[in-house]
């Protein structure tokens, strides 16, 4: 038996010379230069170019090239397509950093678990969040995040189609709806309602609807919400256990920003069709009323989408724990 350290070899087969071959062709294929350049691409990829990287790096732009060519060479792909006027990622260099970036991140993890005694969320944390779901944050919540994790620099970026995170630099998203089908991990947070609402002055002037055919045979205005991923409208669905009802809208104005469909209902234009947790407040304040609250079972899903289950970071199990915290604490409202 031989010993390495504290873990075991049974070199019965092998034999030493055997040991000492393999030994060699891992450090071959692994080395130091290796990591270094792998640490490199993660820096060009959370930072956006090769400037930038050599900045963090405290290392010349030609030293990032030189670094990303011995890489390139020692695994033999192409990881960056070059021109005069752009550099960007090939699909074999997204999938390297989709499988390095959570291991590098670990490593760090791991280092500052070690000497400090726990694992610290600490360092930067990119995250691309639904364009809806950047109205439901309150400043409040936010900020005793923040407090809570003092090393954390969190950079939010609002986008309302998810794009490539790897190649983009992002940690994770968070995706209202169901993502499209890719090689990426999908982790389902929670659903919320689809409510229909309307101020009371429009009600004063317009017959409260009782189900909700009567929205098209009543004449009532309806507010139509524009879906990101098909550019059309979001169709008026009433769901109720198995039965389903749907309606044409046929409506006279198209939005698709949250704050201002709730502007247009609040000032009593019309009814509008949207997510319980970003109206809960308005609903409880008096301010919107929930028109079929006999129809209650459509709902809509929030997922947070990111490169890898392997090795999460801290960081950002630290922010979707908190993501996960908002429907329960009420904080996911659009204030206006």
């Amino acid at each position: 038996m031989t010993w390495i350290s504290d873990v075991v070899f049974d070199s019965g087969d092998l034999g030493m010379n055997g040991i000492i071959e393999m030994t060699k062709r891992m450090n071959q294929n692994f080395d130091e230069r290796t990591l270094n350049g792998m640490s490199t691409l993660a820096a060009i990829v959370q930072c956006g170019s090769f400037a930038g990287a050599g900045k963090a790096l405290n290392m010349s732009q030609s030293g990032v090239s030189r670094s990303i060519a011995r890489l390139e060479a020692r695994l033999g792909i192409r990881l960056f397509e070059r021109t005069t006027r752009s550099v960007s990622m090939t699909d074999e260099g997204r999938r390297l950093y989709g499988q390095i970036g959570p291991l590098l991140t670990g490593l760090e993890e791991a280092v500052a678990s070690v000497t400090e005694g726990r694992a610290l969320v600490r360092g930067r944390l990119r995250v691309q969040i639904h364009r809806t779901f950047a109205h439901f944050l309150e400043g409040v919540r936010l900020r005793e995040f923040l407090e809570a994790h003092p090393e954390l620099e969190l950079e939010l970026i609002s986008r309302d189609r998810l794009g490539d995170l790897v190649s983009d630099g992002f940690d994770v998203a968070i995706h209202i709806g169901k993502p499209p089908v890719s090689s990426l991990v999908v982790r389902k947070l929670w659903d919320t309602r689809i409510v229909t609402v309307a101020a009371p002055s429009y009600l004063k002037r317009h017959k409260h609807p009782a189900t909700p055919l009567d929205l098209v045979t009543g004449g009532h205005i309806l507010i139509d919400y524009c879906n990101p991923e098909t550019g059309r409208p979001f169709d008026w669905e009433f769901h109720r256990g198995r039965r389903i009802v749907k309606i044409p809208t046929n409506g006279r104005i198209v939005v698709n920003d949250i704050i201002t469909m709730h502007s247009l209902c609040l000032a009593g234009y019309g009814i509008a069709q949207g997510m319980e947790d970003a109206v809960s407040r308005l609903l409880r304040q008096g301010k919107l009323i929930d028109l079929f609250p006999d129809w209650p079972d459509e709902r809509f899903p929030f997922y947070a989408v990111y490169p890898s289950r392997k090795h999460l970071p801290a960081k950002t199990r630290a922010f979707l724990d908190f993501v996960v915290s908002l429907p329960s604490s009420g904080s996911a409202n659009v204030e206006n």
